[in-house]
C-alpha cells in the first residue's frame, strides 16, 4: 500500500541548500510581466507567481498577467508579439510549443522562430491508474495489456481532452503493445478521474498531482508512469518502458522570452532562474503539485524544445489524428 509519506518521499531528497542571493546585478531596469496561459488559482499560475518572487535580480518587480485562452496558445501570441527587451516573460506548460503545431493547422506563432527559450523549471509525469471495473488481480502495466487484450470494447482509458499529452501516451502504449485501447476524451482530469471512479472507463491517464490522492485513498491503482524515469514522488512505479512498453513522454514547464532577446538578458534571466531551482522552499512548494524542480542551462533547453517538437511530429501523424482548425 502506498503511503502519504512514500509518496512524498524524496521531494526534499538532493534539495540543495543554497539561499538566493542577488549576484549579479539586475538585467533591465524596470518592471517585468511574466504571461501565464492558464487561470489563476491553478497549478501553472501558482508555480509562476512563486518564481516571479525570486527574481529580483533579474528586475525590480515581476508582476503575474494572466492571458487565459486556447489552452496556453493566446499567451504565446501575446509574447511573440511584445517587444525583445526582456520585460515580457512566458511562462509555459510545453504541449503548446512541442505538441501544438501537430495538432492545429493553423497557429499564430512558430515555436522556435518566434521564442527564446531560457530555462526549463519544472518536469512532472503522467500515470495510468484502472479505478474499479478493472479487477484486483491487474496489478501491473502488463496484467492491464493482457486484460485489454481479452476483454476487447472495455479496454477504454480517459484522457483529459482530444490531441493532448494524455490522450497520444494512449496511443504509443497501445501501439507499442499491439493491443487496441479506446480513448475517451473529457474537459479536464477531474471529470476523467470521476467516470474512473465511477467505473465508466478502465483507466484514466493523468498528471502525478491529479491522481494521487485517489490513489492514496485506495480508491484507484496506479500502474505506471509514462516518464523516461520513475518519479521521486512514486519510487515504487516503474516506468512504461520498465515494463516493456515504449510510451515516454517528459512533460515540463518553462520560461521563454520574444524572439531577438538580447543574449546578456537571458544569461541574467538564467542565472536567477537557475539558484531559484535549487531554493527548498521553492522545491518543497512544487512537491504539493507533484512537480520536480529542473533546470539546463539556455542552449541545451534550446535544443530539447526543438527535439520535443520534432518528436511529436511523427507520433500524431502515426495516430491517424486530424488536426484541428
Amino acid at each position: 500500500m502506498l503511503t502519504r509519506r512514500q509518496a512524498l518521499a524524496g521531494s526534499l531528497a538532493g534539495a540543495a541548500t543554497l539561499g538566493f542571493h542577488q549576484a549579479f546585478a539586475q538585467a533591465i531596469g524596470k518592471q517585468a510581466t511574466m504571461i501565464v496561459g492558464f487561470a489563476a488559482g491553478g497549478s501553472t499560475d501558482a508555480t509562476a507567481r512563486l518564481f516571479a518572487e525570486q527574481l529580483r535580480a533579474y528586475a525590480p518587480t515581476v508582476i503575474v498577467e494572466n492571458k487565459v485562452g486556447a489552452a496556453g496558445r493566446i499567451a504565446v501570441d501575446y509574447v511573440k508579439n511584445a517587444e525583445p527587451d526582456g520585460s515580457t516573460l512566458l511562462y509555459t506548460v510545453d504541449f503548446p510549443l512541442t505538441l501544438y503545431p501537430h495538432i492545429f493547422k493553423k497557429l499564430n506563432y512558430d515555436p522556435i522562430r518566434d521564442l527564446t527559450p531560457v530555462a526549463p523549471l519544472t518536469k512532472s509525469a503522467l500515470v495510468l491508474s484502472v479505478g474499479p471495473s478493472v479487477p484486483a488481480s491487474v496489478r501491473t502495466l502488463q496484467d492491464f495489456v493482457a486484460w485489454s487484450k481479452a476483454n476487447g470494447s472495455k479496454a477504454s482509458y480517459a484522457t483529459t481532452g482530444a490531441g493532448g499529452t494524455p490522450h497520444f501516451v494512449g496511443v504509443m502504449l497501445s501501439n507499442a503493445s499491439k493491443v487496441p485501447m479506446t480513448p475517451v476524451h473529457y474537459r479536464g482530469g477531474a471529470p476523467a478521474l470521476q467516470d474512473l471512479l465511477g467505473g465508466h472507463v478502465a483507466a484514466s491517464i493523468n498528471p502525478i498531482g491529479e491522481a494521487l490522492p485517489l490513489a492514496l485513498d485506495g480508491q484507484i491503482r496506479m500502474l505506471a508512469v509514462a516518464s523516461s524515469q520513475r518519479s521521486r514522488f512514486l519510487p515504487e512505479i516503474p516506468t512504461m518502458r520498465e515494463a516493456g512498453y515504449d510510451a515516454v513522454v517528459d512533460t515540463w514547464t518553462g520560461m521563454f522570452l520574444p524572439a531577438k532577446a538580447d543574449p546578456k538578458v537571458v544569461a541574467t534571466l538564467s542565472q536567477a532562474l537557475e539558484k531559484a531551482v535549487q531554493l527548498p522552499a521553492m522545491i518543497e512548494a512544487q512537491a504539493k503539485f507533484a512537480n520536480e524542480m529542473f533546470f539546463l542551462p539556455q542552449p541545451q533547453f534550446a535544443q530539447q524544445v526543438k527535439g520535443d517538437l520534432e518528436r511529436w511530429g511523427p507520433i500524431v501523424q502515426a495516430s491517424g489524428f486530424v488536426p484541428e482548425e
